[in-house]
């Protein structure tokens, strides 16, 4: 069901004829002579460098990177790529995209500056990670085994060599990437698998279902302990507690439910430790904040937070006018990662592992010098909110669009872009101030889920069209479109190596992607 383009009419064809035999323009477009003045900050408004003056025909994105490199005095082998906004003086308008050099002039002149030349003009760098991920372009493995539909699939953080899925045939399973091979059934479950999620060192995996219990297994899916009892309707998420808040390496869990509570369990003994009430209907999304806060979505229309360590309520958000469907966190991705990273150099002790992963959190939560974790919620009501609790319970923006229910949302890695998926067919993007950049459209039917590349330069969405599509972070323009799933697609990840993205849905078989 990809979307395929109707042959050309003949009218068009001909012209496509008409314009090959003539010969083209080629003298390349004049760039004025001159220079422009360059001020350079980093995201909260510090002065990185001295103002320099920069010829306008060689102001690439790229040649301005490295010349920022160079007044940093950094040796080549540690350069680092640049992303520039540019400020407007005298007002509030920052252009996102880098214009080429043939368009710097009428990009400034078309926001009133007439003579660039005698202004200074002030560019924010943002960093960008240092390694590249390539989109992936083909279908590698398609992999049967699961007897209904895949409902939830996630990458380890220790490889992308194991993916986990879990679907409507009441079993979990871990799949072998390399092999493109089943690995492990995990059966257990009398219930759909709802919910699944790796703990931070990747050695254990945790499930939830409509069976009402929450089930810990080990890589080589055995099951650990006995089933979690306790919740009286079925488990909708489930959040690891971070790794740098691990107590004498006993791990915590959070479950949510459609009971309306959220429950924290000890993992190693399967005790309820705190019983989160509060919520007047079902908890749609838990997630586990580095500060130890728990945030929680309901269909009471409210985000809760909660105290992690004594079980408290800490504040209500309560903004939205319909269901809260999903939550993310601006620092989801080094919490899930923990101390795994693009270097794959893997700490020895267990002190230097936590010290590693809390490092990497307080620099994914840092703004303006102090840690400032937000949260971003999407509802039923078609709008998002981007909170940061630690302000007060007064949203920090509303992020209007959408035409119909927002399903999905999520940060990019480095924290810069924020991407949502809703069921009028669209994705839209928003800075991490919660401005609106870009509307992503290709699918056909309902967007459920995307995720993003370990760079964050890439994103991959799956549809109810049943296709995934590749999107490029940069131009925003499509890269890849991923035809192959025969139904709806439910679930997708993008390994954390960058290396393979997984898929499942309606068709009940998993299918991986590589470049």
């Amino acid at each position: 069901m990809a979307t395929v383009a109707p042959p050309p009419s003949k009218r068009q064809r001909r012209e496509a004829l008409e314009r090959s035999q003539i010969q083209q323009d080629v003298t390349p477009p004049v760039i004025e002579a001159g220079s422009f003045k360059a001020r350079f900050i980093d995201n909260d408004g510090n002065q990185l460098a001295d103002t320099i003056e920069v010829p306008l025909a060689d102001a690439t994105e790229k040649n301005v990177s490295l010349l920022l490199n160079t007044l940093l005095g950094r040796d080549r082998e540690e350069f680092t790529p640049y992303r520039f906004r540019i400020h407007i003086p005298s007002s509030d308008i920052v252009i996102d995209n880098y214009p080429t050099p043939s368009e710097f002039l009428a990009v400034l002149r078309k926001h009133g500056i007439e003579n660039p030349f005698e202004t200074t003009i002030t560019l924010a760098a943002e960093p960008q990670a240092v390694f590249k991920v390539q989109a992936v372009t083909r279908m590698s493995n398609r992999i049967p085994g699961h007897g209904e539909a895949i409902l939830a699939a996630q990458f380890s953080p220790k490889t992308s060599g194991l993916l986990a899925t879990g679907s409507g045939d009441n079993t979990a399973r871990i799949w072998n990437t390399d092999s493109g091979t089943p690995k492990y059934t995990l059966k257990g479950h009398t219930g759909w698998v709802l919910a699944l999620a790796w703990s931070p060192l990747g050695d254990r995996l945790a499930t939830g279902s409509m069976d009402k219990t929450v089930r810990i297994w080990d890589e080589s899916g055995q099951g650990v302990g006995r089933p979690f009892n306790g919740h009286s309707k079925w488990i909708t998420s489930i959040a690891w507690q971070p790794f740098h808040l691990w107590r004498n390496d006993t791990p915590k869990l959070a479950s949510a439910s459609k009971d309306a509570t959220i429950r924290i369990w000890i993992v190693n003994t399967g005790v309820t430790e705190h019983v989160l009430s509060g919520h007047k209907g079902s908890v749609t999304s838990v997630k586990w904040g580095g500060t130890d806060r728990i945030y929680s979505a309901s269909q009471d229309k409210t985000v809760k937070v909660w105290d992690a360590v004594n079980g408290t309520l800490k504040h209500t958000l309560a903004s939205h006018a319909h269901w809260v469907n999903h939550l993310a966190l601006s620092t989801d991705f080094v919490l899930r990662t923990a101390f795994y990273d693009h270097t794959k150099n893997v700490p020895a002790t267990t002190e230097e592992k936590r010290a590693k992963a809390k490092e990497r959190f307080e620099k994914a939560a840092k703004q303006q010098g102090k840690i400032a974790e937000r949260v971003i919620s999407a509802s039923d009501d078609f709008t998002m909110y981007l909170w940061d609790p630690e302000q007060g319970t007064k949203p920090l923006a509303r992020l209007l669009g959408h035409q119909k229910q927002v399903n999905h949302v999520l940060f990019s890695p480095d924290g810069a872009l924020i991407a949502s998926s809703s069921w009028d067919n669209s994705i839209k993007l928003w800075n991490r101030e919660g401005k609106f950049l870009t509307t992503l459209r290709a699918h056909v039917a309902p967007v459920y889920q995307s995720a993003f590349s370990a760079d964050s330069r890439l994103l991959v969405s799956g549809s109810r069209d049943t296709t995934l599509k590749v999107w490029d972070m940069r131009s925003f323009k499509m890269s890849v479109d991923l035809p192959g799933h025969e139904d709806e697609v439910y679930a997708l990840d993008w390994s954390l190596d960058g290396r393979l993205v997984g898929s499942g849905g309606k068709d009940k078989a998993v299918r991986l992607w590589r470049n």
